[in-house]
């Protein structure tokens, strides 16, 4: 594994430089990393030996938030936001950010709130994290880094993040790549019953419901998250340093509020913000996705439905290409990286990019 800490000679290095022979329009690179002027860089962790890494990390106020992200490749290049999961962090994208930085792409990895360097600007803000919530806070991002549109990709909560946006904000998402496809949640169709085998797949849905699990996910975060990588993903063999990198944004003060809050809100047994009320109401109707879409599914993971895409299908009504990955499982840019990617590439290539 190569490590990346200079975007700025990530051409240079001869795996990566390898890793882009025969895509398109190779011959752009990154000119290093880029900024917000006005964005407060914060210390990043040190990378374990021969991991790759972010370079330092930056901060910048972004609605109720101050945001902690990474940041590679040309201010001026085509954005992309890369969106992270729950249990992980930005670090799933640290082979996928130079690989698009190399193409010349401004690229935006952010913490979502709850996580890493991500702060509350106050501490009176209720510690909300109904989906609605998460994707205004990617938009105020964009809204304080001036970038009018961007591709947003993403997995697991990122994946849903991106979706919302996509069709709350389509003037912002230049196109989409959403791992596992149509993800927006109607929690009146989250009271039905699955069969029991996709209920047992959710069980810390469940555990998290209850007073013990909120206890046990405050004392035991990492175990969990640990238990949830393997189960997630049982094919990557992924080592402690990967994991131990991952986490430390377990630390993030309201990182248990904001886990128990998303899981009880999308059961129905907690509260969102009524101001929000009206966007719930908009998703809940399952709206499609107009924007040029790349879905992506690995097919190790547990949570991905049968059909090869089919039954997601109609949920995008834009250009629209569908890829399944044989040997991935949940975290599929960090377990396919150059397979994510060239999915962005693709999707911003259906976009006119």
């Amino acid at each position: 594994m190569v490590d990346r800490r200079n975007f700025g000679k990530i051409v240079g290095a001869g795996a990566a430089g390898a890793s882009l022979i025969g895509w398109p329009g190779t011959g752009a690179a990154a000119d290093g990393a880029a900024g917000d002027p006005t964005a407060t860089p914060a210390p990043s962790p040190a990378p374990p030996p021969g991991h790759a890494s972010f370079g330092p990390l930056r901060r910048i106020d972004a609605g109720e938030l101050s945001i902690g992200y990474a940041e590679a490749g040309p201010v001026h290049g085509p954005p992309v936001v890369l969106l992270h999961g729950w249990p992980y962090d930005i670090h799933s994208f640290v082979e996928v950010a130079p690989l698009l930085a190399a193409r010349g792409h401004r690229v935006i990895v952010p913490y979502l709130r709850g996580h890493g360097t991500t702060r509350f600007r106050s501490a009176h803000t209720f510690r909300n994290a109904q989906q609605s919530v998460v994707a205004l806070d990617i938009v105020a991002l964009m809204d304080a880094l001036k970038i009018e549109k961007a591709v947003l990709a993403g997995f697991d909560w990122g994946a849903r993040t991106a979706d919302i946006i996509a069709v709350l904000r389509p003037e912002r998402c230049k196109a989409l790549v959403s791992v596992g496809g149509y993800l927006i949640t109607d929690r009146e169709r989250n009271k039905l019953p699955l069969p029991p085998r996709a209920e047992w797949a959710w069980w810390y849905q469940f555990y998290f419901a209850t007073e013990r699990g909120r206890l046990g996910l405050q004392e035991h975060r990492a175990d969990l998250a640990r238990l949830v990588w393997t189960f997630n993903s049982p094919t990557w063999h992924y080592d402690d340093a990967t994991f131990d990198r991952t986490a430390k944004a377990f630390d993030n003060p309201d990182y248990v509020a904001i886990v128990i809050h998303n899981y009880r809100w999308r059961l129905g047994l907690a509260q969102g913000d009524p101001r929000y009320d009206r966007l719930e109401r908009q998703l809940a109707a399952g709206p499609a996705v107009a924007v040029p879409t790349v879905t992506l599914d690995g097919r190790k993971d547990p949570f991905t439905p049968a059909g090869d895409g089919s039954s997601y299908r109609d949920r995008f009504s834009g250009p629209y290409a569908h890829r399944s990955l044989a040997d991935a499982g949940h975290n599929v840019p960090q377990e396919a990286p150059e397979a994510f990617a060239r999915a962005v590439v693709e999707a911003d290539g259906l976009a006119g990019g």
